[in-house]
């Protein structure tokens, strides 16, 4: 939010013509892609490569979000908010600023790792230090080693103020982490009830195709709930005991169920609110952009994964 407050300020574009196509972005990353909590839990659930769920999730990633920008190209120059000042970073002439490939390097660095692991192993075959490299725990604090020292320490910052900016992003995704362990709860009941196999063997016998089964289960669970996290290991459980039998890509499966947790984000969603309080928007204009920004890019996310599909 602040990026885009900082951009929309200084080149003076319309805030939501800057936000939205970011926050598609974020919002295909959110359902498509690992590292991400949820894709990467859900892909561990159908023992899907993530290597080829990341690049799978970029291939169909592109076409939602320029789809989301497309459609909602004239609400983006229609809703014009102010600006939140408090959002708007003051230079602190004490630090160096880092360069701009050096803070594309480190935000990127986790999917660099994950991916270029994928296509090594494509290459050399299954290799003991790609394999490390790949895996998306140690991906990530790799990531968070280079953060501190090219964005903290190379900065003129001194380790007690890194340690302050650490704390606080822990404390930020406190939230997420209470409600993938709520999701890995009742996962964890589903399983040991039999109830995701009893769903499961329900949902088979409707004769619906399992990318598209997927997809419906985890809308209708995020319509109901709420969080895509929940909504997307949910569903994630329930079809598990399909996977054996559909003969689908599980890594295609993965992104049908990711696609489906972000639909029809709305008022009993975080995001819908954070959304509408940090872009200082009404109600109205939040279901006019944000709720139809998530549903176009989880259903054109779909359809680029049916259309993979006839390829794989």
């Amino acid at each position: 939010v602040p990026l885009v407050i900082a951009i929309a300020a200084n080149t003076k574009l319309p805030l939501l013509y800057v936000g939205l196509p970011m926050l598609a972005s974020l919002s295909v990353t959110h359902g498509f892609l690992p590292p991400h909590p949820a894709p990467t839990a859900i892909a561990e659930m159908y023992d899907a490569d993530l290597g080829l769920t990341l690049v799978y999730g970029i291939i169909c990633g592109i076409p939602a979000i320029l789809a989301a920008k497309f459609f909602l190209r004239k609400t983006m120059k229609r809703i014009q908010p102010a600006y939140l000042k408090e959002f708007v970073a003051e230079t602190d002439d004490r630090f160096k600023i880092p360069s701009v490939s050096i803070a594309l390097f480190v935000a990127l660095l986790p999917v660099l790792l994950i991916g270029g692991a994928s296509i090594l192993q494509v290459i050399i075959g299954q290799n003991t230090l790609v394999d490390i490299l790949g895996n998306p725990s140690i991906a990530m604090l790799l990531s968070v080693l280079a953060a501190i020292y090219f964005l903290g320490i190379r900065t003129g910052r001194k380790m007690t103020e890194i340690m302050k900016i650490l704390s606080a992003a822990v404390s930020g995704v406190a939230m997420v982490l209470l409600i993938i362990s709520g999701a890995g709860a009742l996962k964890q009941i589903m399983i040991d009830t039999d109830i995701s196999v009893q769903l499961g063997d329900v949902l088979s016998n409707l004769g619906m195709p399992p990318l598209i089964m997927a997809w419906v289960i985890a809308a209708l669970i995020r319509v109901s709930v709420g969080s895509a996290t929940v909504a997307g290991l949910t569903a994630g459980t329930i079809m598990v005991p399909l996977i054996g039998t559909t003969g689908v890509s599980p890594e295609l499966l993965v992104l049908a169920t990711g696609a489906g947790s972000i639909t029809f984000s709305h008022i009993n969603d975080g995001g819908f609110w954070l959304y509408k309080e940090y872009f200082n928007v009404s109600i109205k204009e939040t279901l006019l952009s944000w709720t139809v920004m998530e549903t176009t890019v989880s259903i054109v996310g779909l359809l680029c994964v049916l259309l993979l599909n006839l390829f794989i």
